[in-house]
């Protein structure tokens, strides 16, 4: 597919150079005709120099024909402007924004912009695994009906199967973090100690998942 990036910093430099390796056609806008340095001399995408909502730019780096689109400058209100003009005005679907100020990120995400927010992503993280207690949403639909949220458990959940669990719960466990890496169960995959469970469910329903799996089971598998 054809994707553009907006920004050519650390993280849109990485990121072109990892789509064009796995074989996608990549274009970068950014005002910063160093930045552009990055990338090396290997990389064989297109490079734009301007502004990432500027219409004339983007349409330069084949917006027209592009399946999705990274704002990844470092101005927040750059990025959410040039995602905008992406969806709204080329019909881009699949719209990425960085956002540095987590309480944007949050509105924007409700607005159907899916956007990563860098520091609360890592502040997050690091929250969950250093205070297990209750669940911690991670992920939330545009519609905001559905979330994903790592939810902590009873220690006596542990040694139980992923799939009884989820049935106990009434929710779907989307995979589990383990040793640092994401798993996903196989229908006899047994929850162990130190692993974290991710949880898909309703936004009404996650009070009741959480009571669940904070208390011990109440029959065995």
């Amino acid at each position: 597919m054809h994707i553009v990036i907006m920004g050519c910093g650390r993280v849109g430099s990485a990121l072109a150079l990892k789509l064009e390796q796995e074989g996608h056609s990549v274009a970068v806008i950014d005002r910063d005709p160093t930045s552009f340095r990055r990338l090396g001399p290997g990389f064989r995408g297109q490079t734009v120099l301007g502004v990432g909502f500027d219409r004339d730019r983007l349409r330069e780096a084949g917006i027209e024909r592009a399946e999705a689109f990274a704002a990844v400058s470092s101005g927040d209100n750059s990025n959410i402007l040039a995602a905008r003009v992406a969806r709204e005005t080329f019909g881009v679907q699949n719209v990425v924004a960085r956002i540095y100020d987590p309480r944007r990120a949050e509105i924007y995400e409700r607005l159907g912009i899916p956007t990563v927010a860098t520091v609360a992503w890592s502040t997050g993280q690091m929250m969950r695994r250093l205070l297990l207690e209750g669940a911690s949403e991670e992920w939330r639909d545009p519609s905001g009906t559905i979330i994903l949220a790592q939810v902590s458990f009873h220690p006596l959940w542990i040694g139980h199967r992923i799939r009884w669990i989820g049935e106990m719960t009434g929710s779907r466990i989307a995979f589990v973090t383990r040793y640092g890496e994401g798993l996903l169960p196989e229908p006899d995959t047994v929850l162990q100690e130190g692993d974290l469970l991710h949880v898909v469910m309703r936004v009404d329903e996650k009070s009741q998942v959480q009571q669940v799996l904070m208390e011990p089971p109440k029959e065995s598998n």
